[in-house]
């Protein structure tokens, strides 16, 4: 047995075309639109429950129902479209989505809006799960990483652009002309998505009859540590984030339309440190989850202090300063954790998303109703401190497992030495 008829590792630089630009743009704009249409009840929440005769209370459940729906389904579907085309399966989810908003701009009452946000809720962990794979196809494993971050450069530009867009246009228009013009985008980048992805291949694990495929990875150790700590870190993040406006306000001690300036800050802030960390993402990802990681504690254990001591010029100063490190630290966790994820299971990417956004999911749902509960009964000094402890345990977690985040070095050396064992027993 001999490893001569081998290829050879290409050490070739890579090459940026425009046509896989333009193809990692267009997941990105996907990724924008689920994402504004998630948060769209936040955005509209006060022109909905006017239209609606509801409670603002009552329009802010349609978010964790959605949420909800979205945990339940995505393990499942995942499975089910395995050997489907990806591009099919991800211009599946984008059809959903137009035809659930164009549904709930017919809505006549709440109950009628939370039916029609079932088909998008249904198949939003299943966009999150082959959306990150497909991009990651789209170049070689050396830039996998700089591929996830430019995917979730759309999800980002949500909370900077989607979401005050939203609550503006809602004010001036209604909510309902809003969620038109949101059903029409989602209708184009479904035709855009058709045009311009490739056809992307079933994987042969995904291929392969069900008797003979490999075990599905949810027995991975580092899969689910990695899904473990996104659990913890999207909890705390939504403990806190749930309530980021009375927290500017009565914390940080800014309200009118200064607050909604920090708000674009805060999103600002997140699109810049995903460009900044995209070499990090394909090489030091541990040491930028940690970096990211201890960088939040500072700001919450900063924040807690302001709540404690009282607001003033120089506690207002600090504030505004934690919570854009808030938002440029907590934007780049997520691509992040999820390329972590799939690097766990280069061989199995979609099934390990979807553990990963299962997870990340779980943890919007979870954060929510704890910072609810503590909000109502503690305050917003209980939802700063909370958060703080769950950064630090999931900080304690990444140092003490830094080998479930796997860098590029790693995932090459195990796919190079399989495939040497496989020339070799050829």
């Amino acid at each position: 047995m001999t490893l001569v008829d081998c290829p050879a590792v290409r050490t070739v630089p890579y090459r940026w075309t425009v046509r896989v630009v333009v193809q990692l743009a267009v997941l990105s704009v996907a990724t924008y639109g689920y994402a504004v249409a998630e948060m769209a009840p936040i955005a509209a929440m006060p022109a909905v429950a006017s239209d609606l005769h509801v409670g603002e209370a009552r329009v802010g459940m349609l978010t964790a129902a959605y949420a909800f729906i979205s945990i339940m389904a995505t393990v499942p579907l995942v499975r089910w479209t395995a050997r489907w085309p990806k591009r099919r399966v991800l211009v599946l989810t984008l059809t959903c989505l137009t035809v659930a908003l164009a549904l709930s701009v017919l809505a006549p009452g709440l109950v009628w809006l939370a039916a029609s946000r079932v088909l998008c809720a249904v198949t939003h962990g299943l966009m999150w799960s082959i959306i990150v794979p497909i991009g990651a196809r789209l170049v070689p494993a050396t830039h996998t990483g700089r591929a996830t971050t430019a995917v979730y450069v759309g999800s980002a530009a949500a909370l900077t652009v989607g979401n005050p867009l939203t609550n503006s246009m809602s004010q001036v228009w209604g909510w309902r002309p809003t969620v038109a013009v949101m059903a029409v985008a989602a209708g184009a980048i479904t035709l855009l998505a058709r045009a311009v992805l490739p056809a992307v291949a079933v994987s042969s694990a995904d291929a392969a009859p069900t008797a003979t495929r490999n075990p599905l990875p949810y027995r991975n150790v580092r899969l689910l540590t990695v899904c473990a700590l996104t659990l913890i870190g999207v909890t705390a993040h939504f403990v806190s984030y749930t309530f980021i406006v009375p927290i500017i306000r009565d914390i940080v001690g800014i309200g009118g339309a200064k607050e909604s300036w920090l708000l674009v800050a805060y999103g600002i802030a997140g699109l810049v440190t995903l460009a900044l960390l995209v070499p990090a993402m394909d090489q030091r990802l541990r040491a930028a989850v940690a970096g990211s990681l201890g960088i939040l504690c500072l700001a919450f254990w900063m924040l807690s202090a302001i709540s404690i001591l009282g607001a003033g010029p120089i506690a207002t100063a600090l504030g505004v300063g934690a919570i854009v490190v808030w938002g440029a630290s907590a934007a780049a966790l997520p691509p992040m954790l999820q390329s972590a994820a799939t690097r766990t299971s280069p061989h199995e990417a979609e099934h390990a998303s979807a553990l990963y956004v299962t997870a990340f999911q779980v943890g919007i749902l979870s954060g929510s109703l704890t910072g609810g509960l503590f909000y109502e009964h503690l305050g917003a000094a209980a939802l700063l401190a909370t958060t703080g402890v769950l950064f630090a345990v999931m900080l304690i977690g990444v140092l003490a497992r830094g080998d479930a985040l796997p860098a590029r070095g790693d995932v090459s050396i195990r796919l190079r030495s399989r495939d040497r064992r496989l020339c070799a027993h050829g």
